[in-house]
């Protein structure tokens, strides 16, 4: 059985700093793709961030480069999202995600497994 589990979130405030964490069981973690999505109130799912399997290559959303770092541990199974100079935009539910080809993506239609994602408040 394939788990994503979350952790990390909060509410912090402006211009704080917060990292998400993401522990993968059952599947083999380091051929996999990983990303980060994230969903406000009335607003569809947005890419945030992906890795490919070994961390050799990265992606970010425009909103969140400079800002976000995506990085990984394979030997723990674990994705990390590093988020700084935290925004009242960047208030969201996050959640992480395995594509099981290892190539970075944007798109959530790629990837197939999903966590059940954390809460990020940033408070002004």
């Amino acid at each position: 059985q394939v788990q994503l589990v979350e952790s990390g979130g909060g509410t912090v405030q402006t211009g704080g700093s917060l990292r998400l964490s993401c522990v993968v069981s059952g599947l083999s973690f380091g051929s996999y793709a990983m990303g980060w999505f994230r969903q406000s109130p009335g607003k569809e799912r947005e890419f945030v961030a992906a890795i490919n399997w070994n961390g050799g290559s990265t992606n970010y959303a425009v909103s969140v480069k400079g800002r976000f770092t995506i990085s990984r541990d394979n030997a723990k199974n674990t994705v990390y999202l590093r988020m700084n100079s935290l925004i009242s935009s960047d208030t969201a539910v996050y959640y992480c995600a395995a594509r099981s080809l290892a190539v970075v993506t944007t798109s959530s239609a790629s990837y197939a497994y999903w966590g059940q994602g954390t809460q990020v408040t940033v408070s002004s």
